[in-house]
């Protein structure tokens, strides 16, 4: 896993998540030595907003949008699914692997959140959610849970907390566009 190498989703399947605290990013409980980082915006305004924007979610719309590339085990929407982001060229990329921990399919809020798996270079939670509230406007959360864990994160230090802010823009505005259709 990692730069140069090609993480198999198939064969990650066992392995275990980088942290304990499952569920805290969907909480809000951090749990010691970790960071929490939160994003909402407005992203539309009705019922076919809403649902545009949680098939985006469950399709790995953001990640997608953010320039990442996808393979995964299953759909957004199982808990236990694999997924391989990929961030960077083909065979120079870095790998970034995660497990759906969780997945809410139906209501007025949908979403998933999936933890890190040994290669990522963070430790814990990411939750995406979409909201349909009552006065119709559509919102998209992301919540995440972390704290850095590779070597090469912990030295780029300020710059990876960049990066992990400009993907979060980038995530927001892939599910804005899917939104609006």
């Amino acid at each position: 896993m990692g730069l140069l190498r090609a993480a198999d989703p198939e064969r990650l399947r066992g392995a275990p998540l980088t942290y304990e605290a499952v569920g805290a990013a969907r909480t809000g409980q951090v749990p010691d030595g970790y960071r929490r980082a939160d994003r909402s915006a407005v992203v539309g305004h009705g019922r076919e907003d809403f649902e545009r924007a949680a098939a985006a979610v469950f399709d790995w719309g953001a990640q997608r949008g953010a320039g990442l590339r996808v393979r995964a085990t299953g759909p957004a929407t199982e808990p236990g699914t694999v997924v391989v982001l990929t961030a960077g060229l083909r065979r120079l990329g870095y790998d970034i692997p995660c497990r759906v921990v969780e997945a809410q399919t139906e209501g007025d809020e949908r979403g998933f959140a999936y933890g890190t798996l040994p290669g990522h270079p963070e430790s814990g939670e990411e939750c995406f959610l979409v909201r349909l509230l009552p006065d119709g406007d559509v919102v998209y959360e992301i919540r995440v849970s972390f704290r850095l864990a590779s070597r090469l994160a912990r030295l780029a230090g300020p710059l990876s907390l960049l990066l992990q802010r400009a993907a979060t823009d980038l995530y927001v505005e892939a599910i804005w566009r899917a939104a609006r259709g």
